[in-house]
């Protein structure tokens, strides 16, 4: 999938439930609740985990090697 970064099912997913967990924070936050802020908080760090978890299950973009300069020596 080369040229692909950030379009794979581990990108999709860390992001949706990130911006899910970011919605729940912010609406519990004009709502002063913070217990249900801090839950919020949470689920944005479970997206980040399950979208790490994704990657490494193989589901992320590949690897690439370094790329390396290259020289005009004539």
């Amino acid at each position: 999938m080369a040229g692909s970064h950030g379009h794979t099912p581990a990108a999709w997913t860390g992001s949706i439930i990130a911006f899910i967990g970011f919605c729940v924070a912010g609406a519990f936050m004009v709502m002063a609740n913070v217990p249900g802020f801090w839950a919020g908080m949470a689920v944005i760090a479970i997206g980040g985990l399950v979208g790490g978890a994704m990657r490494m299950a193989g589901l992320g973009s590949e690897k690439r090697p370094p790329r390396r300069a290259v020289s005009s020596e004539s």
